[in-house]
């Protein structure tokens, strides 16, 4: 891997993330059902019907894997605290046995010299609270709200930033209209309302964390570089609809208080009623922006189709395991993009940026030359997207580990660290190996 840290300005941060409910293991330690403990539970959401009950059993391995990330020489670790293991039915009875193993954990990065970026909401909803309806049902701003003060007032000393949920497309429009996640449905009204609830939960946490004298806060969204099949004006139109959907709705809440037009014109008619009295606290002013970035898809009108009338059409670039195109010029797009539409001087962070292989152990180590070349040339667009002037401050490979991939099970692996999911014995891979050397000049 042909970088080192002097290709990047002073201060930059690296690091690796992950996310409880994919590594933990949700049966330890007291922790509540969550709507991914029944979504996995149905056959045919999840291969092989796999959950995240034991996952890596991060519960117990804990201080191992923050050794790994030590020795792999990076500055901050992207963890999240999980809603149902602080708060096993999502509100009231707090279970102490979550909230000391997050003070554990923190104290365990610090004592490592690691920077703990935490992520308030990483998808696992408790099931008490998607039997009311989760993050269809206006109340769950308040419910997230007392939960982030629950958790901000054990660990809130000693974080050095906070995101407020990550990637609240694939909570909202993923889960509720494609259905592909949990909850699982394919319902429009559900999905303009979780659209809209999640960015004001996002707002009424921020308030909370404000109000409890927490700073660095931001959020965390993902984008798709997204671009039309053709040049005929009806795809041109599709690609357009489908940015909108997925990459502007949710930036555009938070730094402009509105949403744009082509995606309204499809959600307008099932949005709560007074939704635009909400945009006032969905806007209120964050302190950095986390950028998820994966992959590009060409889309192409598809008008006998309901709204939004698109298809998807596949590219013709190398593929990740997850059948997603490599094309590291998306994420120099989207930094410069954020910074010249959006947030202007305000940090950015690549909080997560990675790839799937099918990788195996032999003779007791994994040879990943796939993962390392991805990982160079994505951190080779950050660096362009720095020269072009985004205020990039830090980048975190996903992820530390092999883990649950959610609907994928534990068939897809993005870790630098191979994980055995019958023995769980951890094997650094030679990305791993390399990002540290690379790291360490």
């Amino acid at each position: 891997m042909d970088l080192s840290r002097s290709d990047f300005p002073e201060g930059f941060l690296f690091g690796a993330a992950t996310a409880a409910y994919q590594i933990e293991g949700h049966r330890f330690g007291g922790a509540g059902s969550t709507h991914w403990d029944t979504f996995a539970a149905v056959p045919g959401n999840v291969v092989r019907a796999e959950d995240g009950a034991l996952a890596c059993d991060h519960y117990h391995m804990w201080e191992a894997d923050l050794d790994l990330l030590k020795d792999a020489g990076v500055d901050a670790y992207r963890f999240s605290t999980s809603w149902a293991r602080v708060m096993p039915e999502g509100r009231g009875a707090v279970n102490q046995e979550g909230l000391d193993f997050y003070d554990r954990l923190v104290d365990g990065m610090l004592a490592r010299g690691l920077k703990p970026f935490q992520t308030l909401y990483h998808w696992e909803m408790p099931s008490a609270l998607a039997d009311l309806g989760g993050w269809t049902n206006r109340d769950v701003a308040g419910w997230f709200g007392d939960f982030v003060e629950v958790i901000t007032r054990r660990i809130g000393d000693r974080v050095a930033a906070v995101a407020t949920i990550n990637e609240p497309w694939c909570v909202s429009f993923l889960s509720h209209f494609l259905g592909h996640h949990a909850p699982g449905l394919r319902d429009i009204r559900a999905t303009a309302r979780a659209m809209h609830h999640v960015l004001l939960a996002h707002g009424e946490a921020v308030g909370r964390l404000r109000a409890l004298g927490q700073d660095n806060i931001g959020i965390v969204l993902n984008f798709d570089h997204t671009m039309p099949a053709s040049d005929a004006p009806d795809d041109v139109a599709a690609a357009a609809r489908q940015d909108a959907i997925f990459n502007r709705w949710f930036i555009e809440g938070i730094a402009k208080g509105s949403y744009p037009a082509e995606a309204l014109e499809g959600l307008a008619p099932h949005m709560p009623k007074g939704w635009e009295a909400d945009m006032a606290t969905i806007s209120r002013p964050i302190d950095w922006l986390g950028v998820n970035y994966y992959t590009r898809h060409f889309a192409g009108a598809a008008p006998d189709q309901p709204w939004p009338h698109l298809r998807d059409v596949p590219g013709d670039l190398p593929k990740t395991q997850m059948g997603w195109e490599i094309y590291p010029a998306g994420l120099e797009g989207f930094l410069t993009r954020m910074a010249r539409d959006y947030v202007g001087d305000m940090p950015l962070f690549v909080t997560e940026n990675g790839m799937a292989w099918p990788d195996v152990v032999e003779n007791g180590a994994v040879y990943d030359p796939e993962r390392a070349a991805f990982l160079a040339d994505h951190l080779g667009a950050v660096r362009r997207a720095i020269a072009a002037g985004a205020n990039v401050n830090g980048f975190f490979y996903w992820s530390l580990l092999d883990n649950y991939e959610w609907a994928f099970g534990y068939e897809k692996r993005f870790g630098l660290v191979h994980v055995d999911f019958d023995s769980l014995k951890r094997t650094p891979k030679s990305s791993y190996h390399e990002f540290a050397a690379a790291l360490a000049r």
